[in-house]
Parts: C-alpha cells; sequence; structure tokens
C-alpha cells in the first residue's frame, strides 16, 4: 500500500486518534509535500494548529515549487487547476481502493457495484441511474443507503412514450420505490416513430 494511501486511511479514522496521532498525522501529510490548505481539505484542523505542528520541518525546494504551481499566491496568476483536479482524483481514488478492500467480502456490496457499474450514470455529476426494472432500482437505493453518507434523499424522473398515461406512470413508479410525486422531475415523453417498444417504460433514480 503507497504512503498517500496509508495517510488517507490515517485521515479517514480522525475523530479516533488521539492529541499525539493528530499531530503525527499533520506531519507527516506536510512532509509529503502538501501545504497547510491542501492537509485542512483532508482533516480538521485549524492552520495555526499546523504551523504548530509542522514548525520543525523543511520541504525541499522542489516540494516548495510543487506547492507554489499548485495554488499561486500572485493576484489574477491563473492556477494550474488541472493539476490540482489530478491530485485530488489519485487521493480519491486511492481512499476507494481502501475501501474496497474492507467491502470486497461483502456479497451486498459487490452486487450493489456491480449493478452501479452496468446501470449507473457514467458521464453526469451525480449519482444515479436508469433502468425498467422497480427491482433494480431499489436495490440501488438501498445499496446508497447502506454504504454512502446520510444525503437529502433521492429524486426520480420517468421516461415514456408519447400515448403512455404519463400521471399513471408517476403514480406506478412512486409506489414501487417508496417516493412521493414531488421526488420527480418532468417526465421525459419520446415521441411516436421512434420504433421502441411502447410499453417499455424506464425511470431514473438520482441519488440526492
Amino acid at each position: 500500500m503507497g504512503l498517500e494511501a496509508l495517510l488517507l486511511e490515517r485521515a479517514g479514522d480522525w475523530q479516533q486518534l488521539s492529541r499525539w496521532e493528530r499531530s503525527e498525522l499533520g506531519k507527516d501529510l506536510r512532509r509529503v509535500g502538501l501545504s497547510y490548505r491542501e492537509i485542512m481539505e483532508l482533516v480538521p484542523v485549524k492552520k495555526s494548529t499546523l504551523a504548530t505542528w509542522c514548525r520543525d520541518i523543511v520541504l525541499t525546494d522542489e516540494q516548495l515549487a510543487e506547492i507554489k504551481e499548485r495554488n499561486p499566491s500572485v493576484p489574477s496568476t491563473p492556477r494550474d487547476t488541472q493539476r490540482k483536479r489530478h491530485r485530488i482524483i489519485e487521493l480519491i481514488k486511492a481512499q476507494a481502493e481502501l475501501e474496497a478492500l474492507h467491502l470486497q467480502d461483502d456479497p451486498f456490496w459487490v452486487a450493489g457495484v456491480s449493478l452501479y457499474w452496468g446501470e449507473g450514470f457514467k458521464t453526469r455529476s451525480e449519482l444515479g441511474m436508469a433502468n425498467a426494472d422497480p427491482h433494480a432500482l431499489r436495490l440501488f437505493m438501498r445499496w446508497t443507503e447502506t454504504y454512502l453518507p446520510p444525503s437529502t434523499g433521492f429524486t426520480a424522473r420517468v421516461n415514456l412514450h408519447a400515448d403512455n398515461d404519463e400521471p399513471s406512470a408517476r403514480k406506478w413508479w412512486a409506489t414501487e420505490l417508496g417516493l412521493s410525486l414531488s421526488d420527480f422531475y418532468k417526465s421525459y415523453v419520446k415521441p411516436d416513430g421512434t420504433g421502441h417498444r411502447k410499453n417499455h417504460l424506464k425511470a431514473w433514480c438520482v441519488h440526492g
């Protein structure tokens, strides 16, 4: 396991760490070349506290240059957002890998991951899934409630054809998914002549 992954695992256990362990984690994050701002994005600590912990840590010229490149201080200087974004993505991947190692023997977690991999949104910035089977959507909803932090709930949208009964379809899906009609966005109605089966209804379910 890489050093960054180990540090992320410790950061995830922040609330269980002793005061000394927290200070050691802060020092280690500084030693790998993170700025105080970047450390504060990972753990809930004040900058003054970090400065006290890390007062004896001297970064290399290369580490200082990388921090300056990621976080330019000159006004109107464009940030290297692409580089910072890639670093954040790598940290997220490392954290996800750690979580997967803990959960890979849980059959319900594996089932939900497999379902989302096949049917979940891939190009949208929302955690959601579209499917014509209410059983699949209910599994997705229960999976997100089990393994993700609490949310504001779920929203949904019905896809149907022009000569389907839209109000009845919304009521049916609301009952099947345990949602209220106010949780539904405006339905998408596909016009006739597309060649699709008219009884092939589908709903989107988005984790809020």
